[in-house]
């Protein structure tokens, strides 16, 4: 399990898409197990306060494949933390020479619910200014009250991208 880390909110920095670009290109060695990278997560929304911490979210053909090619990903610098609280997911972390957190890599099939979940959370937030300010403000609120405990920062804003999501998924079926 991956230590707590600090939360720090930096303003929304353009190099981002960039730097998720690169590390979705290292990714490629996969091959045909590799179906989509997908930047998600705050970074991946213009003009909202972020941790500098870049999530991608590979879809993949089969987890079993994933599995079979993890050393792959490993080989990479990434460390394995397998579910990590979520069914079918495959999580990484990658570090970098100081031992800070630069990316999560969350590995979904495409039949999972979770890539829904998390396009339409992005693309939401991107289209509706007004949540996307709103967020931010529960990001700050949350790291207020838990600045050195990334997790219970993450637990503390849950039920609010909860709500969220509900409106971005009834939204995001509007384009399907």
């Amino acid at each position: 399990m991956p230590p707590p880390i600090p939360v720090i909110l930096m303003p929304y920095d353009p190099a981002w898409p960039g730097i998720a670009a690169q590390f979705a290109a290292g990714l490629g060695d996969l091959g045909s197990t590799l179906l989509a990278v997908h930047h998600i997560g705050s970074t991946a929304v213009p003009g909202l306060a972020a941790k500098a911490i870049i999530d991608l979210m590979p879809v993949v053909s089969g987890l079993d494949e994933l599995d079979r090619k993890r050393s792959l990903v490993e080989a990479l610098g990434y460390c394995w933390h397998g579910e990590y609280g979520i069914p079918e997911r495959r999580y990484f972390t990658l570090s970098d020479e100081s031992g800070r957190r630069v990316a999560q890599v969350h590995f979904f099939t495409a039949a999972s619910p979770h890539v829904r979940r998390h396009l339409a959370f992005r693309d939401y937030l991107g289209a509706h200014p007004n949540e996307r300010r709103a967020y931010e403000e529960e990001k700050r609120r949350a790291r207020d009250l838990f600045p050195d405990d990334s997790l219970a920062y993450g637990s503390e804003k849950a039920a609010w991208i909860e709500s969220v999501e509900a409106r971005a998924l009834a939204w995001f079926a509007g384009f399907g």
